[in-house]
């Protein structure tokens, strides 16, 4: 069956120039998702509600064929690995 990403899901993108990709779907569409490759904090305190800065790499649908599932994650706003309660979703 084809993968279709969820938001959550840690996923590597091979393109066709077979460079790699990997990181978190950030945010999950009909058209495209964007994959968070990079979390950083921000050097500064302009928008207050905003801690880090989130670096983005957008997929658009008709790449999703070059899609890898490796995992998936409950916590999103957790710090670690394990307290994100990472684990493997099963698709059909």
């Amino acid at each position: 069956m084809k993968y279709v990403p969820k938001l959550n899901d840690y996923v590597a993108w091979t393109n066709s120039l077979g460079q790699v990709t990997e990181g978190w779907v950030y945010y999950c569409g009909e058209e495209h998702i964007s994959i968070e490759v990079d979390v950083k904090d921000k050097p500064d305190e302009l928008v207050s509600m905003h801690k880090k800065i989130h670096v983005l790499v957008v997929c658009n649908n008709w790449h999703w064929d070059e899609l890898e599932y490796v995992k998936s994650r409950r916590n999103k706003n957790a710090e670690t690995l394990e307290d994100m309660e990472v684990y493997i979703r099963k698709f059909q």
